[in-house]
């Protein structure tokens, strides 16, 4: 049975939150796999105290209320010691690219740790599932691994299935490739600055991809119109869009100042 190659740990992961907006919204249960390249599994499963009320209707898909989690640990409280756990490792999970790692990076800035996950490769075997066959994860669990999900919605739950679904994957497509910089590449097709997708790279430069200036590049707008970075800095942006937009400010005043990028 084919099985994904590795040359360093992997880390799989599911979150649960309050919502889906990682500037407003918080972790309340977290789920890591971390497979090492010998094969050996870790794991990390932790009820999160959010700060912040669990909206009721959210409370219905993932089934846990303000009372679950009021004695459990705030993120920051945990953040050091899992952002050590986490460090040297890819990533993986489903729909992870655009929720749950946003949602991870966001929490740990607000922690003071300032992550930069640009370097890890990351495998969404949604987004495998949807270029092969397109479903949900209890469809793709069902499709590929021929069994229910049961427990949907919880964190250890989704994420097991998660890693059992890509274990059927390589296994049904030969071609798919069974490194993780193959499936990272294959997984994304997109190019983004900041996790929020704010800012995407075309033909190599940020462009903005939101708002009246989408399509503009970053650094021509922070040159004509440099209230608009303040503007953005002000709003309520995501974390990392704003640490993202910061970054390439300081490269344009390094470059106007001489110095090399």
């Amino acid at each position: 049975m084919p099985k994904l190659i590795l040359k360093r740990p992997i880390v799989f992961f599911d979150l649960e939150a309050t919502g889906t907006d990682p500037a407003k919204d918080r972790i309340v249960e977290l789920a890591f796999v971390k497979i090492a390249p010998d094969g050996k599994q870790d794991k990390y499963v932790k009820r999160i105290n959010p700060s912040i009320p669990i909206p009721p209707e959210v409370t219905l898909i993932h089934g846990i209320a303000d009372d679950d989690i009021k004695n459990s640990p705030l993120f920051k409280q945990i953040a050091h010691n899992l952002y050590e756990w986490l460090r040297g490792c890819d990533f993986g999970g489903y729909n992870s690219s655009k929720f749950d790692l946003p949602m991870l990076a966001e929490e740990f800035l607000r922690a003071g740790i300032n992550v930069d996950f640009t370097e890890r490769n990351m495998i969404d075997v949604q987004q495998i599932f949807f270029k092969m066959e397109s479903r949900t994860l209890s469809a793709a669990y069902n499709f590929y691994c021929n069994k229910k999900l049961e427990n949907a919605h919880s964190a250890e739950a989704d994420i097991l299935a998660t890693i059992e679904v890509l274990d059927a994957q390589l296994e049904k497509y030969a071609d798919l490739g069974h490194d993780v910089v193959t499936l990272h590449q294959f997984t994304h097709t997109d190019e983004y600055v900041d996790y929020a997708r704010r800012i995407i790279l075309k033909d190599g430069q940020p462009v903005f991809n939101f708002g009246k200036h989408k399509g503009r590049k970053v650094e021509e707008i922070f040159t004509a119109e440099p209230q608009y970075y303040d503007w953005m800095m002000q709003a309520d942006f995501a974390l990392h869009t704003k640490q993202k937009i910061s970054e390439i400010l300081n490269k344009m005043k390094l470059k106007k100042s001489g110095l090399k990028v």
